[in-house]
């Protein structure tokens, strides 16, 4: 019993507390997240990493030979459970993986039980590189689904791109709308640009003309200052680029009287509470605008946003929906993980769930020429009310809702 435990603690620290010694900013800021939401990887995730584990699936084979091979179906995920993205890849990672036990539960795919393969990786480019290479060497891999983050995405955008390999890139969590789809990516998910866009339609009384900007790190300026630059001009808004938020936590420096009054955010849920915190001092009430990456549930726990509106936009149906496919992703989530119903783990279910859909749909032998050849169809899907449109061969439907986390606590939408 000692030794299982022991196991399943190690298997925890390598899925979700991964911490490169070299960020250690970073890690004082994510300590602070897992003191703070108490977040604890519940029994039935862990046994679920055990098994659907790369080295379970070679054990596998070695122990039945050949065989396997033939007869395998593999969907592999690459997520990054770097630092600053772990967050992001573990609620997302949730809901793919509830979403393949349960299609397995239910006949699997064709008669054959799916093998859900999740490759952990650090953000570098090297990693990711060691991550793709091991996906294309392992024959019974049919298709890549659900790659997360929006930086690992990007980096497995541009190896597909590159690359000779019929293997489809299916669902990636994509959301830099400065990065065009490579031949055999199929994103499913709305961009930046289109989150952004729908959460000013919903301004409009405001009049917003100038939006500022802060982002978490030089990292995530780095990456996705161009972007937000683009989107800017294309909507016609003026930036108002404030000081990195590590600047403005470490010199207190208030928010200048002039500053626009709605804030956009670029970074995760934990910065995000530091940043309202700074904000609640402030006489002038603001409105802050974060993107997908944000968990409204956990920066209310975590005591964020005490008096300041923020507003989240997501590319996916809100989580209290009555749409057949929210239904039947809170009902699956219940049964077999003790975690809440929240934006990222639907956006998990519904990658999983398109990514089956299409496949299961192949009139004939699955391989990953025939899986291609089903995703390049761009056949338009409504899965169970989350819509997926093609119009000469681009995705055109820009799914988006909100969410706010209002003064007073409460998560409205």
């Amino acid at each position: 019993m000692i030794i299982i435990v022991k196991n399943l603690l190690a298997i925890t620290r390598k899925l979700w507390f991964f911490t490169p010694a070299a960020d250690e900013s970073s890690f004082e800021r994510r300590q602070f997240f897992k003191r703070s939401t108490q977040l604890v990887i519940s029994t039935p995730v862990m046994l679920s990493a055990l098994a659907w584990s790369p080295q379970w699936v070679q054990a596998q084979v070695k122990r039945n030979g050949p065989a396997l091979l033939s007869t395998a179906v593999t969907v592999a995920q690459i997520v990054d459970i770097s630092v600053s993205q772990q967050d992001i890849s573990r609620d997302f990672l949730i809901g793919s993986r509830a979403a393949w036990q349960d299609i397995n539960v239910r006949g699997g795919l064709q008669g054959r039980t799916i093998t859900h393969q999740t490759i952990e990786v650090d953000g570098s480019a090297q990693s990711i590189q060691a991550a793709w290479q091991e996906v294309q060497s392992n024959p019974s891999c049919i298709v890549l689904s659900g790659c997360t983050a929006d930086s690992l995405a990007t980096r497995i955008n541009a190896l597909v791109r590159s690359s000779k390999s019929s293997l489809a890139n299916v669902a990636p969590w994509q959301q830099n709308s400065s990065v065009e789809a490579a031949p055999h990516t199929f994103a499913i998910f709305s961009t930046r640009e289109d989150q952004i866009a729908h959460a000013l339609k919903s301004l409009t009384a405001l009049n917003v003309k100038t939006l500022a900007l802060v982002f978490a790190s030089k990292e995530d300026r780095q990456q996705n200052l161009p972007d937000i630059q683009r989107i800017a001009q294309k909507l016609n808004l003026r930036l108002q680029e404030l000081a990195l938020l590590t600047e403005l936590v470490k010199v207190g420096q208030p928010i200048h009287p002039s500053t626009a009054a709605i804030i956009l955010f670029i970074g995760g849920t934990p910065e995000l509470a530091q940043f309202t915190q700074i904000l609640d001092k402030q006489l002038r009430q603001r409105y802050v605008l974060a993107l997908a990456d944000v968990n409204l549930q956990v920066l209310q726990q975590m005591g964020g946003a005490k008096s300041t509106p923020v507003i989240a936009t997501q590319p996916v149906p809100l989580v209290s929906a009555a749409l057949p496919v929210v239904r039947n992703y809170r009902q699956v989530l219940m049964k077999l993980y003790d975690e809440p119903p929240v934006p990222l783990s639907l956006a998990g279910y519904i990658a999983a769930r398109y990514t089956y859909e299409v496949i299961q749909a192949i009139d004939g032998p699955l391989s990953r020429s025939s899986v291609l050849e089903a995703f390049a169809r761009r056949q338009n899907m409504d899965l169970g009310g989350f819509r997926v449109i093609f119009e000469s061969q681009r995705r055109v439907s820009a799914y988006v809702t909100q969410s706010m986390l209002a003064a007073d606590g409460r998560v409205i939408g």
